[in-house]
Parts: C-alpha cells; sequence; structure tokens
C-alpha cells in the first residue's frame, strides 16, 4: 500500500512484493473482523491506571525523527531504537482510543498520553468489514488543509439537518485522536496486529495538544506542534478490488457503509475515558449506526455469518500456526485470505444484497419491519 494510488499492474509486470502487501492486507483486515465476532459484549469492563502526560521535552526531540520503512528496514530500525531506550509517539484514533481494546485486549503499555488535534487527517470508516454485522472500521485519510467547516462548532441541532445522512461525514476539522508513548517493542506489537507492516505504511504527521479545559476543537490550533508515528492505509482512488494490486480491498463507494453499534460504542467510550472535547463527542454519539431493521436483513445476517464465519475462524487458526514471531504471516496463507475476503464480498454483491437487503447501510422501515 502506498501514500499515492499506483495504477494496477499486469500479471507480467507485477513486482514481487505487491502480491504479498496486498495479501497481508487481506489478512489484517480477516483478523479485525474475527476479533470483532468473537468479542464478548458483555465482558466486564477492566480498570487502566491514568498515565501521565508526554513531557514538552519528548515532544520537542519528535520533531527530529522520521518515519520507519516498516516494509524494508522496520524490524532494524526498531531493534535499534530498543537497544539506544528511545520511546515511540504513536497517534491512536478510531477504537484504540478505547482503554479496553488498546490497553486491555492488545496488550499495549503506554508511558504517557496527550490528547491531539492533527490538520492533515480526517477520520474515515472505509475499511471494508463484515456485511450485516460488521460493515466497515475507522480509517484515516489526508485532508486539504484549506477544509473549514461551515460552523465553527459542531452541535447536537445540526444533526437534524439531513435525515438521509447519517452524520458520519460532518466532522469538517482534522482528526481528534491521542498520541501514546510507547516502547519500540510495543509498537512492533501494534505494527504486527495491523498487518504486520504491510496492510499499512508508517507516517509521521504533525499534532497539535488540545488544551483540557476547551469544550471545542480549534480550526486553527496555535498550541506547540510536534511529530507522532501512525499506520496509514488510504482508500484507493478509483476504490480497487484487484487482488494484483498493490492498495487495500476498498468498496466501490467508501464512505456509503455505516459502523456497527458496538464498534461506534468502542470509539464514544474511548472519547469519553480520554475526555476529548465536547464537542467531538458529541458528533461520535450523533454518527447514525448500522442497523438491521427487517426480517429479511435479520435473515441475511444469520445465513450470511453461518456461511462466511467458518472460513474466517479456519484462516485465524491458520494463521496463529503458521505466522512467524513477527506476527507476519506467509505469503500462499495470505493470497488465500484475500481471496476468501473477496469472495465474500462479491457474493454479499451478486446474491445476498438482492435477496436480503443492505448490509452497510440502515434501510427505511416498511411492511417488512423487524420488531
Amino acid at each position: 500500500m502506498t501514500l499515492s494510488c499506483e495504477p494496477s499492474n499486469t500479471p507480467s509486470d507485477l513486482p514481487p512484493s505487491s502480491a504479498d502487501q496486498r495479501a497481508q492486507a487481506s489478512v489484517c483486515s480477516l483478523r479485525r473482523i474475527l476479533c470483532s465476532s468473537r468479542l464478548d459484549k458483555h465482558a466486564p469492563t477492566r480498570g487502566f491506571a491514568k498515565l501521565p502526560q508526554t513531557t514538552q521535552g519528548r515532544r520537542d526531540a519528535s520533531l527530529n525523527e522520521e518515519a520507519i520503512g516498516i516494509e524494508t528496514s522496520g524490524e532494524r530500525r526498531i531493534a535499534e531504537l530498543e537497544e539506544k531506550g528511545k520511546t515511540v509517539l504513536y497517534l491512536a484514533y478510531g477504537s484504540n482510543l478505547c482503554n479496553e481494546t488498546f490497553r486491555g485486549r492488545r496488550g499495549i503499555q503506554p508511558i504517557s498520553q496527550v490528547n491531539v488535534i492533527v490538520p492533515e487527517l480526517r477520520l474515515t470508516f472505509d475499511l471494508p468489514g463484515i456485511p450485516y454485522s460488521e460493515p466497515c472500521f475507522a480509517n484515516s485519510a489526508k485532508r486539504d488543509p484549506d477544509t473549514v467547516a461551515k460552523h465553527e462548532t459542531y452541535t447536537e441541532s445540526e444533526g437534524d439537518l439531513r435525515e438521509q445522512d447519517y452524520h458520519k461525514d460532518r466532522w469538517h476539522k482534522g482528526m481528534v485522536g491521542c498520541v501514546y508513548e510507547v516502547t519500540p517493542s510495543d509498537y512492533a506489537h501494534i505494527i504486527a496486529t495491523e498487518g504486520g507492516g504491510q496492510a499499512y505504511k508508517d507516517i509521521m504527521v504533525t499534532c497539535f495538544p488540545l488544551p483540557n479545559d476547551k469544550d471545542t476543537v480549534p480550526v486553527y490550533p496555535d498550541t506547540g506542534a510536534f511529530k507522532a508515528h501512525t499506520l496509514f492505509a488510504p482508500s484507493t482512488t478509483p476504490p480497487s478490488q484487484d487482488l494484483r494490486t498493490t492498495e487495500r480491498f476498498s468498496r466501490p463507494d467508501p464512505s456509503y457503509a455505516q459502523p456497527s453499534a458496538r464498534y461506534l460504542k468502542l470509539i464514544t467510550d474511548g472519547a469519553a475515558e480520554l475526555a476529548l472535547p465536547s464537542e467531538y463527542q458529541t458528533y461520535l454519539k450523533n454518527i447514525r449506526p448500522y442497523t438491521v431493521t427487517s426480517r429479511k436483513q435479520a435473515l441475511g445476517q444469520s445465513f450470511f455469518a453461518a456461511t462466511w464465519l467458518p472460513f474466517i475462524t479456519f484462516l485465524f487458526a491458520l494463521e496463529a500456526m503458521f505466522q512467524d514471531d513477527k506476527g507476519k504471516s506467509p505469503k500462499w496463507l495470505g493470497v488465500l485470505s484475500g481471496w476468501i475476503f473477496l469472495a465474500m464480498w462479491k457474493s454479499y454483491d451478486v446474491a445476498y444484497k438482492k435477496v436480503f437487503g443492505d448490509g452497510e447501510r440502515s434501510e427505511k422501515q416498511g411492511e417488512d419491519v423487524l420488531v
């Protein structure tokens, strides 16, 4: 996956690493789907100690740091940082804002943290998941620096302006997130669990700390800037559904799908735990989740899970068996996973959607209303 969209390669000129990169991206997607499907919605919430704020000295030092080429020299660079006793500043967003996800299930042990706004990025929900259950997941994309919200703040009354809109694209300011200071070994674990360094690229982004006493997010932040690493997987333009390309699989309209209520709750819970500005929390709470509204959709959800979750579970077992100590899966397993992921979505487009209704976006309630 590259920061700019490359044209698709023909089989004769396909670089040796391209299929592997695409396959690892599919492994990442399938891993995320399986973890979501196995998550106990009723599991008790654990308590996590409050972290200190990242020091000004550490933030200043980040201005001289460079991105880690995780697809080429990443392992060596991370080992060097570990030997020197260095740390990594990592920008988290989406479900990684939630302590239970980031510090609990993923086992990351941050040293410090600071809430930030990142003007050059925006939050998207364009990572495909599984129709009818987890239609999509959070992602990041480049933001036009000249983009300014129509209103300086997001208000709840704004949520009633357009009934057909489910509100996820109404945030026009920069991405709001949390920068964690982590050890190099923890960052290597983050990379592995996000696709082994193949599904994402490590990039450096400019972050601005958010004041603790402000309810709104500034359009033009003026707090001291610093740099942080983040893992970047932009949607392809045009959307790619060809496994020969280096880009990840994308839906025809990356902005179409709605996230599940379960997934959104992880994000809103994390925003509350981190005490992000109330303006941003209001925006998150007003995003409408995907909801099964008809008996047809409910049947589709059951049949789709019964058909595809056994394949995904089997692939997850193979991954656990064959992945190396860096979290990377062999190329053959990545290719197999990629084709199954593509076949799953093709079956939805060709058959399930026509028979059972929309599995990515809520439908208006009609005569077949689910009660």
